[in-house]
C-alpha cells in the first residue's frame, strides 16, 4: 500500500500560492506519483506529488497545455514546483467512467460513445511535439512480456523468435500520419466532469506521436475492467463510421491490441514481482483474454504461432497463482 502521508514540502508550497487547509489522500497509482485533494475555503484542487528523480511532471504540464489549447478537458495547472515535483491541478471531482460503467453497462454506453468522439476529434489535429511511437518503442514494450512474465511462471522461451514474430506484423501498427496518442486512455482515467458530464482527461504524461488505433485499444480492451465484446464492436463501428477507417485500420487495431496486452502482462508482473504491488498480478487473466482474442486474427499469425510454441495454455493467467 502506498504511503499517503502528504509530502513534507506541500504546506509551504500551497501557502506560497494562496492555498491552505486540509490535504486529503486521493490515490496512488502504478508509478511513484501520488494524488491529494486540497480543500481550502470552499474550493478544492488536486495536488500531484511526482517526486524526482523517479518522476518528472514537466511532460504532464506540457501536454496538458497542448490538450487545453486544442479544446480538450485536461486539468488546468494552478501552480508547480518542479524541484519538489509538486503540481497543483484543477479538481475534476470523483466521478470516473469506471464506476459509472460498472454500475450500469447500458447507462455507460453514451459515455463510451463520447470517449470515441473525443478520439475522433483528437485525430483531426496533427500530433503534438512528441517523441514517435515507432518500431523501436513497440519492440521495447513488447519485450516486457518475455523479460518479466515468462521468468515469473518458469518459462524459458525463444526471445529472438519473439522479436522476429512481432517485427513481421509491426508494419501494420505504424502510420505516416501520426496523432497524439495519450497511451492510458481507459475508464479509470476518464473523469465525468460537472453537471454536463464532460470527459476530463488524466494520466497522459507518457503521450507519444503514433497510430490513432492505440488509444482505441486502451479504451475498448481495458486491462482494469471487462468491456462487453458487443460494446467493443459497437464503439469500433462508431469510430470507423466517423473516420472512414478501413480494413488496414482494423489490422492496426488488433496488432496494437496484442502488443499492448502483451506489454501490460509484462508490466503487471513487474509491478507484482519488483514493486510489491500484488493486485496487478490478479488483473493478468483479463488481459490474457484480450490478447488471445487479438491473436486469433489472421494478421497476427506469426505472433500467434510463437505463443502456441512457447507459452502453454496452462501457463496463461495470474502469474502469482501460477508461480505458487
Amino acid at each position: 500500500m502506498a504511503d499517503m502521508t502528504p509530502p513534507a514540502g506541500a504546506p509551504a508550497f500551497l501557502a506560497s500560492h494562496g492555498w491552505s487547509g486540509d490535504i486529503l489522500p486521493v490515490a496512488g497509482d502504478a508509478s511513484f506519483r501520488r494524488y491529494f485533494r486540497v480543500v481550502s475555503g470552499g474550493r478544492s484542487a488536486i495536488l500531484m506529488d511526482a517526486p524526482p528523480p523517479h518522476e518528472d511532471p514537466r511532460p504532464f504540464i506540457r501536454i496538458a497545455g497542448w490538450l487545453g489549447d486544442h479544446g480538450f478537458a485536461a486539468p488546468a495547472i494552478h501552480a508547480s514546483d518542479l524541484a519538489q515535483g509538486l503540481v497543483l491541478l484543477e479538481d475534476f471531482g470523483d466521478v470516473r467512467l469506471r464506476e459509472t460503467a460498472d454500475a450500469s453497462e447500458a447507462d455507460a454506453a453514451p459515455h463510451y460513445a463520447a470517449a470515441i468522439d473525443l478520439l475522433v476529434a483528437l485525430r483531426a489535429h496533427p500530433a503534438g511535439d512528441l517523441p514517435p511511437y515507432d518500431r523501436a518503442v513497440l519492440h521495447r514494450e513488447a519485450a516486457l512480456f518475455v523479460d518479466w512474465y515468462c521468468p515469473a511462471v518458469g518459462l524459458t522461451v525463444d526471445a529472438e523468435g519473439y522479436a522476429a514474430a512481432w517485427d513481421a506484423v509491426f508494419d501494420h501498427a505504424l502510420t505516416d500520419v501520426p496523432v497524439t496518442v495519450l497511451r492510458d486512455y481507459h475508464a479509470e482515467n476518464l473523469m465525468l466532469v460537472g453537471a454536463e458530464r464532460r470527459l476530463g482527461l488524466l494520466d497522459f504524461q507518457d503521450a507519444l506521436a503514433g497510430h490513432p488505433a492505440y488509444d482505441l485499444v486502451s479504451l475498448l480492451q481495458d486491462a482494469r475492467r471487462d468491456v462487453d465484446p458487443a460494446l467493443e464492436a459497437a464503439m469500433l463501428a462508431r469510430y470507423r463510421d466517423a473516420t472512414g477507417a478501413d480494413e488496414a485500420f482494423l489490422h492496426a487495431y488488433h496488432v496494437l491490441g496484442a502488443q499492448r496486452n502483451a506489454k501490460i502482462i509484462g508490466i503487471f508482473t513487474r509491478l507484482w514481482r519488483r514493486d510489491d504491488k500484488p493486485r496487478y498480478a490478479a488483473l493478468c487473466p483479463r488481459v490474457w483474454r484480450y490478447l488471445e482474442r487479438d491473436l486469433a486474427q489472421p494478421v497476427l499469425a506469426p505472433v500467434a504461432r510463437w505463443f502456441d510454441a512457447n507459452v502453454p495454455p496452462a501457463l496463461r493467467g495470474d502469474p502469482a497463482v501460477l508461480r505458487a
